[in-house]
């Protein structure tokens, strides 16, 4: 079963560009690049799929050192399909395996450039490391995430529900009947979280606990994956610094954690590795003085992601009863899961041509701690992002933030229905993209 991906728009208009480069799909393991490939695979007459995992005598062939078209000539003639402009797909799958095929698609670029490539693997990020200057101007990378809510809804065929929920403002909220039927939603994806195959399996059966079991083979696949990157780190620290940062989730990560075995130097490796594996994100302190907000950041102050909430609560072993049927999270029971929803969906909804950046604000001032979830750049315009796990809780640090940087508004992101309270915007925490929609084309009307 193909779940509906926004990312296929994007793909759809890569195939019909006159501007095209070859594509290079970048994110977490599992998360449906090659899915999404395949489905796109559907508008060309022939598609040739290279795994250089599983078919290894293909890295032989690239290491040859053939040209172009001697490289063409031999997969067309090894897959038994022809690679005709316009017309073949070629895609290149688990390519960090294979580095010269790496190398060689900036050649598809200036000497076959209407031919359509597509490479992508699920450690790339390492092998790209290695070549930083592979293809400057040549290659074009895509980045994807698991689904995101508004996916969630898509797979659900919930497309009026869609429909309804972009119409809605502060000034024009919902019907309280759709709310709700949104805030259900809402938390059932809080436990499911994005994963494609968890998300499919909940469509096809309705039973969120089969969805554990699904979520509990990911983790163990995720952990299996970590013994690939023991050349770099151990697997036992990785599964260590992946299990901490989950403890730590909504706060400032310390490296001083319960049962730490490993020095600064040692976790702080670790920690690379796993943002390079797009399993974890950083979310960095800015001082929100100005634009661009990465301009006065202070790395020394960082809260760590996990790459999706469903793996996050089967991590620590969350009661996803609470989650489904409370209204009201205990933050420090629930590991901040709704701020970690919220950044999530934050980096889904970007530009999935560029890598997005997270931030957030603190002020640590004797007598005077504060302190904003998130704080993005919405087109010129500094907008701080306030968290409410449910309907209730105050706003100080958020009128603090927005008279110390004399900013006019601010939004809060909750259960409660569209609103607006003084200088704030609230809406929905599942309203997101609508949200980002409307103040990028309009703040001031939000």
């Amino acid at each position: 079963m193909y779940l509906n991906r926004t990312i296929d728009t994007e793909l759809l208009a890569w195939k019909n560009s006159s501007l095209r480069k070859p594509l290079m799909l970048r994110g977490a393991r599992q998360v449906g690049k090659t899915s999404s490939v395949k489905k796109l695979a559907t508008y060309f007459s022939y598609f040739i799929e290279i795994n250089f995992d599983e078919n290894r005598e293909y890295i032989e062939i690239f290491e040859k050192n053939l040209s172009l078209t001697e490289l063409s000539e031999q997969l067309s003639i090894l897959t038994n399909t022809p690679i005709l402009p316009g017309k073949t797909l070629l895609f290149f799958d688990e390519i960090q395996s294979c580095i010269p095929a790496i190398s060689m698609l900036r050649y598809f670029y200036e000497k076959m450039p209407d031919v359509h490539v597509i490479a992508a693997g699920s450690m790339l990020e390492f092998a790209l490391a290695d070549i930083p200057s592979f293809g400057v101007g040549r290659v074009r990378s895509l980045f994807m995430f698991p689904l995101s809510f508004t996916e969630f809804l898509l797979a659900h065929k919930e497309n009026l529900l869609l429909d309804l929920l972009a119409k809605a403002t502060v000034i024009n909220p919902l019907p309280d009947v759709i709310h709700k039927k949104l805030i259900l939603f809402y938390k059932k994806f809080l436990v499911i979280g994005g994963m494609p195959e968890a998300v499919s399996t909940y469509i096809n059966t309705q039973d969120l606990l089969e969805v554990q079991r699904v979520l509990n083979d990911l983790v163990i696949s995720v952990q299996a994956d970590f013994a690939k990157y023991k050349k770099r780190v151990p697997s036992a620290r990785l599964m260590e610094v992946f299990l901490a940062i989950a403890s730590q989730n909504g706060t400032k990560f310390t490296y001083a954690y319960p049962n730490a075995t490993l020095n600064n130097l040692q976790i702080k490796e670790a920690l690379t590795l796993l943002k390079m594996a797009g399993l974890v994100h950083a979310v960095t302190h800015t001082a929100a003085n100005g634009i661009p907000l990465g301009a006065e950041t202070n790395s020394k102050k960082t809260k760590l992601l996990i790459f999706d909430t469903g793996i996050f609560q089967r991590l620590l072993g969350l009661n996803i009863a609470d989650i489904v049927i409370r209204d009201e999270f205990d933050v420090i029971n629930k590991g901040h899961i709704a701020e970690l929803y919220v950044g999530l969906e934050l980096l889904k909804v970007e530009n999935c041509y560029q890598k997005t950046e997270l931030y957030f604000w603190q002020r640590d001032a004797k007598n005077s701690q504060a302190e904003v979830d998130y704080v993005c750049q919405f087109n010129e315009h500094i907008v701080p992002l306030e968290v409410k796990s449910g309907t209730k809780g105050s706003m100080q640090s958020l009128y603090l933030f927005l008279k110390e940087k004399n900013i006019s508004s601010g939004i809060r992101l909750s259960l409660e229905n569209f609103s607006n309270i003084d200088k704030v915007d609230i809406f929905p925490i599942y309203s997101i993209q609508n949200m980002k929609d409307q103040w990028t084309s309009s703040p001031k009307i939000c």
